[in-house]
């Protein structure tokens, strides 16, 4: 049950940045959709990670290349989504409200994304393997099962 407890929050936290994005966008005072740009950022921001981790083989528990490519470019993903509603307020393409509030939808959508991949990114307890909707449980008995008669 802990497992969609936290699939309920994470959607939770992923409607909320999405709300401030669009708030960022779409009030009246600024009404530029130039932010909207970020949504590219968000979407591959994840896909360095998962290419990787399908990729190497996980059993020794030194670093590799790969994993660390994979962390440098998801962080390069990560900060350019930062850096471009400053770029975009300082060359006044968007006001600086818009600014502040795009940037702490960002703050909310990179929180989910990694706290997706540290609910749901091990093979335990909280995994989608283990996920009670997705993988048959054994049955409950509310009573001991019967004997059968010999």
């Amino acid at each position: 049950m802990a497992g969609i407890k936290a699939l309920i929050s994470l959607s939770f936290g992923g409607a909320i940045g999405l709300m401030f994005l669009m708030l960022g966008c779409a009030l009246p005072v600024y009404d530029k959709y130039w932010p909207l740009f970020l949504l590219f950022f968000y979407i591959l921001s994840p896909i360095p990670y998962c290419i990787s981790r399908r990729v190497v083989d996980d059993t020794d528990s030194a670093s590799n290349a790969c994993k660390e490519l994979a962390i440098f470019l998801t962080t390069g993903i990560v900060i350019s989504a930062f850096g471009l509603p400053i770029v975009f307020a300082r060359a006044d393409v968007i006001a600086w409200g818009a600014c502040a509030l795009v940037l702490t939808g960002n703050v909310v959508i990179f929180g989910t994304i990694l706290g997706f991949f540290l609910v749901f990114g091990s093979n335990d307890d909280f995994s989608w393997q283990q996920c009670p909707i997705l993988s048959p449980s054994p049955p409950s008995y509310s009573s001991p099962p019967p004997s059968s008669p010999m």
